[in-house]
C-alpha cells in the first residue's frame, strides 16, 4: 500500500487536478490512499473569513462567494455543466455561511477549525468526482472518520489507539483507492480539529501508520527535499537521501518541505518517505529513511523571517532562576507560542518566535505583569546544519547579529 499526499500547489487549478489523475493512473498496481490539501490559497482566504467574522462580527459574504466561485470555476473546466458537483458546491456554500454564524461566539481556535476545514472538503469532493468520471473507482471519506484527536483545536493531538481501531473499521480493499483530506481530524465530541498548519503531511504519515502502508510519497513543486529554500538561496541543491534523524532535525529547525510531526510515526515503523516533483513525476526525488550515510554531504540552510526576539528579566535585577523559567514557559504555553530559539544569562532570558499578530501582543502583555520585557521585530533566524566557518562568515556578512549559537553540527543566528 502507498500513501500519496498532494499539497495545495499541486491542485491549485483544473490542470493540477488533471495532473493528479495522470500520477494516480501510474500507481494503481496496489492499494492507494490519497491525501489532498485545500486548493491554492483557499486556506488563507478562509483564515481571512475567520478573522473578519470572529473579531468584527461581520460576515464576509464577498470572501465566501470568492471561495465558492473559485471552486466552481475549477469544476467548470473538469465537468459537464449538468454534473452534480455544482449543486454540491452550492450546498457547501450554504453550510459554510451557517457555520460562520453558528459558531461566531465560540473561542477562536474552535471557530478556526470548523471554518478553515471547508477548504479540504471542497478540494477532495471535486477530485473524488473527477476520478470517478475518469473511471478511477475511489472511496471518499472524512479524515476525522479515522484520525481521532483530543480537543486541542488548531493543534489536535492524535489518539493513536482510537485511530488504529477506526482504520480497521474503514478497511481498504485490494486494489482500492481511498481519498481524504489532509490537515483534519475529529475529537470525541464530533467536532473537527486541525493538526497544525501544513498538517497534511502529518495526515499522510498518520494514515500510513494506522493502515501499515509500505511507503509515503509527498508530491511537491520542487524536485525533492532541498538543502535550502530557492526563494532565498539561488544555489539550493537536492538532498537525494537523508535519514529520519537528519530530517527530524531539519524540520525541528523550520525546514518547510516536511512537517515536523510527520517523521516520527514513519520512523517508528520504518516506512520510507519520498518527496517527488509533480511536474517531473518520473524523477527519483528524495528519500528519507534509516540510512545516515549521506547526512553530512551538503550543508543545509533554514531561514525564518518575520521573527521577534523577546528579552525577559526580573524587575529587581535578580538572577533568572528555575522558578522564573517555569512561569515564563507556562505563559508561552498559555498563548500557544512556539519558541524557535532560546538563550539565557544571569539576568535575561531571550527567545525568538514568529511575529504572530494575534498571539504576540497578548503574550508580551502577560509577561509584563511580572517581568521587564524588551523586544525587537522584523528579524530573521538562520539555521545552518553541517557548517564550516568560511561558509558562516559569508552568510552573515553585513548582518547585525543579535544572537549567535553553535553546536557541533548546527549554527544559528538571529539578525537584522
Amino acid at each position: 500500500m502507498r500513501v500519496f499526499k498532494f499539497g495545495g500547489a499541486s491542485v491549485k487549478d483544473a490542470s493540477g487536478v488533471i495532473n493528479l489523475l495522470s500520477i494516480v493512473k501510474k500507481h494503481l498496481d496496489q492499494p492507494l490512499i490519497i491525501v489532498v490539501s485545500a486548493m491554492a490559497k483557499s486556506t488563507n482566504l478562509l483564515e481571512e473569513i475567520c478573522d473578519s467574522c470572529h473579531e468584527n462580527k461581520r460576515i464576509d459574504n464577498l470572501a465566501i462567494e470568492k471561495l465558492i466561485n473559485f471552486h466552481i470555476e475549477v469544476a467548470s473546466e473538469l465537468f459537464p455543466h449538468e454534473h452534480g458537483i455544482f449543486t454540491e458546491l452550492k450546498e457547501y456554500s450554504n453550510s459554510l455561511n451557517k457555520a460562520v454564524h453558528e459558531y461566531s461566539d465560540r473561542p477562536y481556535d474552535f471557530y478556526y477549525d470548523q471554518i478553515v476545514s471547508y477548504g479540504e472538503m471542497l478540494s477532495t469532493r471535486i477530485i473524488h468526482y473527477y476520478l470517478l468520471q475518469e473511471k478511477i473507482e475511489n472511496r471518499w471519506f472524512e479524515a476525522g472518520d479515522v484520525i481521532k484527536t483530543d480537543a486541542n483545536y488548531r493543534e489536535g493531538k492524535v489518539d493513536w489507539e482510537r485511530s488504529v481501531k477506526a482504520a480497521k473499521d474503514l478497511a481498504i480493499k485490494n486494489g482500492g483507492v481511498l481519498l481524504t483530506q489532509g490537515f483534519l481530524g475529529r475529537n470525541e465530541d464530533g467536532y473537527t480539529t486541525t493538526l497544525g498548519r501544513e498538517g497534511s503531511d502529518y495526515t499522510a504519515a498518520i494514515l500510513a501508520y494506522v493502515y501499515n502502508a509500505d511507503e509515503v510519497v509527498i508530491w511537491k513543486d520542487v524536485p525533492g527535499m532541498l538543502n535550502a529554500d530557492p526563494q532565498y538561496f539561488s544555489d539550493a541543491k537536492k538532498l537525494n537521501e537523508i535519514s529520519f534523524k537528519e530530517a527530524i532535525e531539519l524540520s525541528y529547525y523550520g525546514a518547510t518541505v516536511i512537517h515536523p510531526k510527520t517523521l516520527q510515526p514513519l520512523k517508528e515503523k520504518n516506512l520510507p518517505l519520498f518527496v517527488k516533483s509533480f511536474v517531473k513525476m518520473e524523477d527519483e526525488g528524495s528519500k528519507i529513511g534509516n540510512n545516515e550515510k549521506f547526512d553530512r554531504l551538503l550543508p543545509s540552510y533554514i531561514l525564518k523571517e518575520k521573527q521577534v526576539l523577546i528579552s525577559i528579566s526580573p524587575h529587581d535585577l535578580s538572577f533568572v532562576v528555575e522558578e522564573n523559567l517555569s512561569h515564563i514557559f507556562s505563559v508561552f504555553s498559555t498563548f500557544k507560542v512556539k519558541i524557535h530559539l532560546m538563550q539565557n544569562s544571569a539576568l535575561n532570558f531571550s527567545v525568538c518566535v514568529d511575529d504572530d499578530k494575534r498571539k504576540i501582543p497578548k503574550l508580551i502583555a502577560a509577561l509584563k505583569e511580572g517581568y521587564r520585557v524588551l523586544f525587537n521585530k522584523k528579524l530573521s533566524l538562520l539555521t545552518v546544519r553541517h557548517y564550516n566557518e568560511d561558509l558562516l562568515e559569508e552568510l552573515i556578512k553585513g548582518k547585525e547579529v543579535l544572537v549567535e549559537q553553535k553546536t557541533r553540527f548546527t549554527a544559528r543566528f538571529v539578525y537584522r
